[in-house]
């Protein structure tokens, strides 16, 4: 959620500032801006509301130069997506770019009108600026300026300053939001997360919560919440890795599904050596009497599978928690028990609450992400990664089945350690997980039959899909990214609920998605798809060829699944789930990658 990139370089930085925001736009964004200070020392900057095209034409009639800049694409939180409120924010001598929120900017909003300062936008970043420059007003210099406002400010936020007349200083603070350094040669380098640097630098440096750093072009000197001047490692990241292509696909979102087997096999490899589960020291589950997971939109639905597996397999109770609301019910947590969170960022401020608030309460803490340096994977007894590589939609695909993956991994590597399977039943499940990517190349197929159920679904208002078992977490999955992507109303239910209610909703204007492989949940969820028939709802089946076979007459359309994969088919039915919301969204001509109102790492509460 929103961007920032600074560079203090040795070239014209706004053509580098506007590339790398580029790169960041798979955050989300409403509008962007970009601030210099030129070889004279004066601070300007240009502002575009949109897409990066519109700020890009205005620096081509609106030329900035300068070798020291900030850049930002905004997701509006305070204020509506104007010009007036995009980043940067600038107030005489000051430009800031800021994500996340800053909760006391109406107390200090209110102070400065006292002092007969008054703010031009809606934000809460403006703050930020006209505090800074109050106190340089004062006789403060830029560094005093900047920390005399970093100990004014509560909330979440990661922060850049630039200054008029400093063409060779950048201030950051990071307070709950990414925010990571680059280190160049004779240059420096901010940003929001490593893709933003890739081109820049492979050297990162990551603050840490309440670090502020004071960066010139011969290096970066980082204190501690406390004010102590400290040293942060350095780490190499591998740039290729980094690297954003669509690889010739029209869309990234459907580059990053046809992914899926490869990344899916590479996690495989990562944790299972033959028939031998591989995990980090400390992953026993004899003595856990519960597991919590935690996780936000897609994440938390991988959760929501995995408890499933966790409770069928390991016999082990499961608790599945939004991270919105876990630590405002304030939940008793067992000294005995585990807490998983999931999180492809690693940085989903909700989820990251959550894990700070069950650390002092749980015997072991987990983080599954995707970005091995994020905040959960540092703040977590135990990080593992998903091995999803890089994820430019907002829409997950790829980033979900790995999370699945990794909970499977997990599930079973529980019912081993506490004695509801033994070596050949884990060997059996784990052949299952292994035929996963296999079928999913064959799932891949389906492309094609998808775009062609997609001309009927983008005409509906209202889309209803049903599942049982842990195909009802991928029921909600379909309708969430449904809804992501195409805009169409979409709800995902449990098959056996249909009549407690959303019956209601059946005519012959509603399609019903119905998943239902041919498995031992197969005739109830058959005889609650007939339930939607008789009231002349049309059915879109999903089924593998003897569900088809058996079940199939009398509904409209119909997708022929493979079959196998045991208990682990939820993690081959999200293939058709993408597809389709994938192509109903080409239907409708929405923007799939970047769907509008969303961002794909969501850093403020």
């Amino acid at each position: 959620m929103c961007g920032i990139i600074g560079i203090l370089g040795s070239h014209e930085v706004s053509p580098q500032l506007v590339d790398a925001l580029r790169r960041l736009e798979y955050r989300g964004y409403d509008s962007a801006g970009v601030a210099t200070v030129d070889s004279s020392g004066r601070l300007d900057r240009r502002r575009a509301v949109g897409k990066l095209v519109n700020l890009s034409d205005r620096l081509v009639h609106e030329p900035l130069p300068g070798h020291i800049g900030i850049g930002h694409t905004r997701w509006a939180t305070h204020g509506a997506a104007t010009e007036v409120n995009a980043h940067p924010h600038q107030s005489g001598p000051v430009a800031v770019v800021h994500n996340g929120i800053i909760e006391n900017f109406r107390e200090l909003r209110d102070e400065l009108e006292t002092l007969g300062i008054h703010a031009q936008s809606q934000t809460d970043t403006e703050t930020v600026a006209l505090w800074a420059a109050h106190y340089m007003a004062g006789g403060a210099s830029p560094v005093d300026a900047a920390r005399r406002t970093l100990a004014r400010l509560k909330g979440a936020f990661a922060l850049a300053f630039i200054f008029d007349g400093q063409p060779d200083l950048m201030i950051a603070a990071r307070k709950g939001s990414p925010l990571a350094i680059g280190h160049g040669d004779g240059e420096m380098f901010l940003g929001s997360d490593a893709v933003a640097l890739a081109p820049f630098t492979d050297r990162i440096t990551y603050l840490d919560d309440g670090d502020h750093a004071i960066l010139t072009r011969s290096g970066v000197q980082v204190f501690d919440a406390d004010g102590n001047q400290t040293h942060r490692t350095e780490a190499r990241i591998d740039a290729g890795a980094a690297t954003i292509d669509k690889g010739g696909y029209r869309h990234f979102m459907a580059k990053e599904i046809a992914e899926q087997p490869v990344v899916m096999g590479d996690v495989l490899n990562h944790y299972v050596k033959g028939d031998r589960i591989v995990l980090p020291d400390g992953m026993d589950f004899n003595g856990v009497d519960r597991i919590s997971l935690v996780g936000c939109g897609t994440a938390h639905l991988a959760g929501h599978v995995a408890k499933y597996w966790f409770e069928q397999l390991a016999g082990l109770p499961c608790d599945i928690d939004v991270a919105s609301e876990f630590r405002y019910r304030e939940p008793p947590l067992s000294p005995t028990s585990w807490f998983i969170a999931v999180s492809q960022s690693g940085e989903t401020a909700d989820t990251l609450a959550a894990l700070h608030y069950a650390r002092n309460h749980v015997a072991r803490t987990v983080g599954l992400v995707n970005v091995g340096t994020s905040a959960i994977a540092r703040d977590s007894d135990i990080a593992l990664p998903t091995r999803a590589g890089i994820e430019v939609s907002v829409a997950s695909s790829k980033a979900f089945t790995c999370q699945l993956t990794v909970l499977a991994i997990l599930a079973l590597k529980a019912a081993h350690d506490r004695g509801r399977i033994d070596d050949a039943a884990l060997a059996a499940h784990l052949a299952d997980l292994r035929s996963i990517p296999g079928l999913m190349q064959q799932a891949l197929n389906l492309s094609d039959d998808c775009r062609a159920q997609s001309e009927w679904l983008s005409q509906a208002r209202d889309v209803l899909f049903l599942g049982r078992g842990a195909l009802y977490p991928v029921a909600l999955e379909g309708a969430l990214k449904l809804k992501e992507l195409s805009y169409i109303h979409a709800e995902g239910y449990a098959s056996g609920e249909l009549k407690h209610g959303p019956i209601a909703l059946i005519d012959r204007d509603v399609p019903v998605i119905v998943l239902a492989p041919h498995d031992a949940l197969f005739d109830k969820t058959v005889s609650n798809m007939q339930e939607v028939m008789a009231r002349h709802g049309p059915i879109l089946l999903l089924s593998d060829e003897a569900g088809l076979s058996s079940a199939s007459h009398g509904v409209q359309a119909t997708l022929r699944m493979p079959s196998g994969g045991g208990v682990f088919q939820p993690i081959l039915y999200a293939i058709p789930m993408q597809y389709l919301a994938y192509h109903t969204a080409v239907a409708k001509g929405t923007d799939v990658d970047q769907p509008r109102n969303l961002a794909k790492s969501v850093t403020v509460e």
